[in-house]
């Protein structure tokens, strides 16, 4: 696939080794007095290791690369133990790489290791327990005009992801909007910018069940029903991540090129992230 990568310049390399603590993935060595990307598959291509270098050897390019793989990533990363992991934590999360931490999180749930609390979790331990989307904030509503009715523009029933029929004629070369369940009550004009022109399913990837049955159903939409596009709309809590996940765990199993557009809404209602798959 193309995209980001780090590309290291050798001639201005001098091996000083300042770039590898700063990459939270493990994807730099020093071999043979320079500093080397080790594999594609651990470059998250965001460039934390660019403003560590002393001699501006280090830049982004755009190239044919294989695919950042978290799951590998996390292979390594836990072996350094919970410092580590919680650094690598704290890089995704910065970088708003929510489907990144959502992965990584999983990966250590698998496999029982304990999930660190980044620092300014700590001190909303008591209210928001050891998930940082369950932490309680207070926003100031903005001020709502009475002039005007919004008129609805859903187009299709039942939408919650464990109803739908994905071989439903309303879906059948249709623009889905796929939506986590909270984004409708943080996003003001979820109806006039989203869901206008679409059809329409809900779902949330940290409290709903059987989760195989959305991937099946996902591929279904894909190859049986030939859905056109679909927009992925999730809040900005790491857990809203496992949504983008399985979409993209469906198109792989995808006989059609379906283009895939994610929104992330932040909790006061904002978009702070758009991303095409």
């Amino acid at each position: 696939m193309i995209r980001e990568i780090i590309k290291i310049d050798e001639e201005l390399c001098d091996g000083c080794g300042v770039c590898v603590p700063a990459c939270a993935e493990g994807a730099l060595q020093i071999i043979d007095g320079k500093a080397r990307l080790i594999s594609d598959l651990f470059c998250d291509g965001l460039g934390a290791c660019i403003s560590e270098c002393p001699h501006g050897a280090i830049t982004i390019e755009t190239r044919e690369a294989e695919p950042y793989n978290e799951a590998i990533v996390m292979e390594t990363i836990a072996k350094g133990g919970a410092n580590v992991i919680k650094a690598h934590l704290k890089h995704l999360r910065d970088h708003k790489e929510f489907e990144y931490f959502a992965q990584a999180v999983d990966y250590l749930n698998d496999h029982k290791i304990a999930v660190p609390l980044l620092d300014d979790e700590v001190k909303d331990k008591q209210n928001a327990g050891s998930c940082p989307g369950s932490q309680q904030k207070t926003i100031a509503a903005a001020e709502v005009s009475d002039i005007g009715i919004r008129t609805s523009q859903l187009t299709n029933w039942p939408i919650q992801m464990h109803l739908i029929n994905p071989a439903a004629a309303y879906f059948r070369q249709s623009d889905l909007l796929l939506a986590a369940d909270c984004c409708a009550f943080a996003y003001g004009e979820f109806h006039k910018d989203f869901m206008k022109g679409k059809t329409l399913s809900i779902a949330c990837p940290k409290l709903d069940s059987n989760k195989q049955i959305y991937l099946d159903k996902l591929i279904t939409l894909m190859n049986e029903s030939k859905v056109k596009s679909i927009t992925v709309m999730v809040m900005e809590v790491p857990c809203c991540g496992g949504l983008v996940q399985l979409v993209s765990q469906a198109r792989e199993y995808s006989e059609n090129e379906i283009p895939v557009k994610v929104f992330v809404i932040g909790i006061n209602g904002n978009i702070v992230k758009e991303v095409e798959l």
